[in-house]
Formats: structure tokens, C-alpha cells, sequence
């Protein structure tokens, strides 16, 4: 009865052309809360540059929640452990299968406590890398190299891995790019105006391939 009346918001939610985004509250202890302007930037950039009318007030929702159904994109961080509860595993498992996306954007060392728990959720799928000519890199801008490189951690290339369900991509996971730090205000890391601007824009490609698929 729970799926069922979620679903059913859900399916309310999306055709009213819903443009809410939230941030992912998990458990495990990770910092889900890190960058906290990255996203009313980005949201910003957004409408000012491709035209979208995303609802600048960023809400937080819980895994567990019938909530999350209400937002057609979940934004997650964070730079540590990640727990999903067999409960946050069937409710985000249903989110994503039912219509909904997750962007999970690696601030550091989320990855290997990640993938474990995406296996609990999709034991019979694996985080495919996304090719260079993946859409997602070629929407308002073009990324002809695929994920662009934000900040430097282990000297690794950026990756972007995404999920399928009948050949929607459901889940991005973006790593060793860390494009939230580039959405924060500028004096948060001191980046240049180019950095910004490049993490910005791959950003605005990933909601413009959300929102319009």
C-alpha cells in the first residue's frame, strides 16, 4: 500500500512537469549534507542559461521517504561510509524504476562504500562507465572528452558510470570530477571563473538530459 500511494505521487508529480531537486539524506555517516550551495548555484545557472524553471528552494529528503517520490531528480554527496537499510534499499529501488533519478556525485571516498550498497539494490546490474559520446556530454554544451576534471584527489581520470532500466539511465555516479565543488561559491575552493564554468555546465547537460527524456 506504501509503493502504491507513492507511485501514485509520483506519477501526480510528473505530469505536472514537476523541476524540484532535492538533496539525498542516506545513512552510514557521510557528510550527505557537504556542499550546501553548490545546488541553489547550479539551479541558478539553470535557469538563467538553458532556460529551465527549476524550483530554486532545495528541500532534503530521506531514503526512507515516500517524500523522495515527490522529487523527479535526487541529488547525493559526500565524502564518506554509505549505509542503505533493507527499507532505504526497496524505497530508493522503487524511486529509480518508477521514473525518478539519482545523481550520486563523489566528494571523495564515497565510492568504495557506494557500489556495495548499489549491488544490495541491483545485485543482477553494474555501473557501466559512460562513453565520451554519451548524450549526457552533449546537450546546450559539449563535453567531446565526457566528464570534465574539477578537483584533484588521487591523480585519477573523472568517470562518469551510469545505470540503465530498460534503456532509461536511472543513476549517475560521477567520480574523481567532483562537480559539486565547482557548483559552490567561489570563494568556498577558489577555483577560476573556467573551473566554475565547466562544472556548471556539465551540470546544466546532466538536468537538461533528465528533464527532457
Amino acid at each position: 500500500m506504501k509503493v502504491l500511494t507513492a507511485l501514485l505521487i509520483f506519477t501526480s508529480i510528473l505530469t505536472t512537469n514537476a523541476q524540484d531537486i532535492a538533496i539525498l539524506k542516506y545513512n552510514g555517516g557521510g557528510d550527505w549534507y557537504s556542499n550546501p550551495t553548490a545546488l541553489p548555484n547550479l539551479i541558478k545557472f539553470c535557469n538563467a542559461e538553458i532556460d529551465t524553471k527549476l524550483n530554486p528552494k532545495v528541500e532534503t529528503v530521506e531514503i526512507n521517504s515516500p517524500e523522495i517520490f515527490q522529487y523527479p531528480f535526487l541529488h547525493m554527496t559526500g565524502h564518506g561510509n554509505v549505509f542503505f537499510s533493507e527499507e532505504d534499499t526497496e524505497n530508493l529501488k522503487t524511486y529509480l524504476l518508477s521514473g525518478g533519478f539519482l545523481h550520486i556525485d563523489d566528494n571523495y571516498g564515497m565510492e568504495p562504500y557506494l557500489k556495495k550498497e548499489l549491488t544490495k539494490m541491483f545485485p543482477n546490474k553494474e555501473l557501466t562507465e559512460l562513453a565520451a559520446d554519451n548524450p549526457i556530454f552533449n546537450q546546450t554544451y559539449n563535453f567531446p572528452e565526457g566528464l570534465p576534471k574539477i578537483h584533484e584527489h588521487d591523480g585519477k581520470r573523472p568517470q562518469a558510470f551510469g545505470i540503465y532500466h530498460k534503456n532509461r539511465l536511472v543513476l549517475l555516479f560521477t567520480y574523481e570530477s567532483d562537480l559539486g565543488d565547482g557548483w559552490e561559491d567561489p570563494e568556498v575552493h577558489n577555483d577560476s571563473q573556467d573551473i566554475r564554468n565547466k562544472a556548471l555546465q556539465m551540470g546544466a547537460n546532466i538536468i537538461q538530459y533528465v528533464f527532457k527524456n
